[in-house]
């Protein structure tokens, strides 16, 4: 414990789960319902106090979500473990240990149930809020602190070059500016076209804040966020790791060799509906409301240069903004599906391509290389709207950080429903 920690006496820091005091008894009522007697046990435990029965509550409800494939898990075991998580972090929180009381809600919010998520939110408002106040006692005390920023500059010349072949010589995706939504509907949502907007997140916070490495690591660097390790999803040695944002952030900042060995990278995740202080740096596009649709899907895509995105198609309205960096994107039409070999459709892999662009196998795949397509190098601060089910692949050509905002015209709502 630092010595600004000790300012306050631990007992009291404290936070409150109305939700969970309130859901309690139905809450254990229908996980012993479901066989759990002895998770019940330790909860009660856990409720009075005990830190043993705390973790151990939520090992109990842990091993019952990895005890098959995720369709086959009963939900309430998602529940069980946040009710766990809440105990367990506000057990640590009140010994004031903030880094990990952090570290067990953030596990609460990306494998437990919604049924408890406003308890989870609130939990880590508070302790986030502590945090801030002991780091800043400390940092205050501290001589000669400089600012630092997160580089996006091209430190490997390689990677821009090292492009899938026939790259830059086709046909380029439109760039536009000042693009209305009357003009962003008629002319590309409609027909289905991409297009990249240059001017429409200037005045994001996000495009100056997330620069700073600093601010970073103060608002996320405690929190616990889901990493990718490896070239990219469907490389045999790619894996999935859980560590704070400040260690992630520092392995992308590494000159370590070991580290391009084992790249880092944040994918498709929803870091922003789990961080909201970094979901207040950004706005949703106007033009994510075309089509009368709803958002679907908000995600964040992080790391060095180099990453690549395989050849893929999502069945969305997709709009990707470029917060920092830059990156190469090369999109096929949707009507080329058959020609750009997918995985077999009854794979979890049925969106994305068996193509390697960076290394095309002719023999095998030879339609592949005289299929049109369009590409570009989306520049920081530039927008690209894909129409769903184009195909599209990626690679950052610097440090990048982009949001991907998904959404649904009002047809495809109603059909869903």
């Amino acid at each position: 414990m630092s010595s600004s920690e000790s300012k306050q006496t631990p007992s009291s820091y404290h936070f409150e789960t109305p939700l969970l005091d309130a859901q309690h008894p139905s809450l254990l009522h229908s996980i012993s319902d479901q066989g759990g007697y002895a998770f019940v046990t330790m909860a009660a435990l856990a409720a009075a106090g005990d830190s043993c029965a705390a973790e151990t509550a939520a090992d109990m409800a842990w091993e019952q979500l990895h005890s098959g494939p995720s369709s086959s898990v009963l939900p309430i075991w998602s529940d069980a473990y946040s009710m766990a998580c809440l105990y367990l972090a506000r057990l640590h929180f009140a010994g004031g240990e903030f880094k990990e009381a952090l570290r067990v809600l953030d596990m609460g919010l990306i494998m437990g149930g919604s049924r408890l998520r406003s308890d989870l939110d609130s939990a880590i408002a508070k302790v986030s809020a502590e945090a801030r106040i002991v780091r800043v006692l400390d940092v205050a005390a501290e001589d000669g602190l400089m600012e630092s920023s997160l580089g996006c500059d091209e430190r490997n010349k390689e990677v821009a070059r090292d492009l899938p072949v026939k790259s830059l010589t086709n046909k380029m995706v439109v760039k536009m500016s000042g693009l209305s939504l009357e003009g962003f509907l008629r002319e590309y949502f409609q027909p289905g076209f991409p297009v990249i907007v240059s001017d429409g997140m200037a005045h994001w916070p996000a495009r100056t804040k997330w620069k700073s490495l600093d601010y970073l690591h103060r608002v996320a660097g405690n929190r616990t966020i889901p990493v990718e390790v490896g070239n990219n999803y469907l490389h045999p040695q790619w894996k999935q790791q859980l560590i704070t944002f400040s260690e992630f952030l520092d392995r992308i900042q590494s000159n370590d060799p070991s580290h391009h060995n084992n790249i880092t990278y944040l994918a498709h995740h929803p870091l922003f509906d789990q961080i909201n202080e970094l979901r207040d740096d950004i706005c949703v596009p106007d033009y994510c409301s075309v089509g009368g649709g709803e958002l679907r899907s908000l995600n964040a895509w992080f790391g060095p240069d180099g990453i690549v995105t395989p050849l893929h198609h999502d069945p969305h309205h997709t709009m990707v903004a470029q917060v920092l960096g830059k990156k190469y994107i090369r999109l096929y039409d949707a009507s080329l599906s058959e020609e750009l070999y997918p995985y077999n459709t009854e794979t979890m892999l049925c969106n994305s391509s068996q193509v390697d662009l960076d290394n095309i196998d002719e023999k095998e795949f030879g339609k592949v290389v005289d299929l049109e397509f369009v590409d570009c190098i989306l520049e920081e601060g530039e927008m690209l709207y894909i129409p769903p089910k184009w195909w599209h692949y990626g690679r950052s050509l610097t440090t990048s950080f982009s949001v991907s905002f998904w959404w649904n015209n009002c047809d495809e709502n109603s059909s869903a429903s």
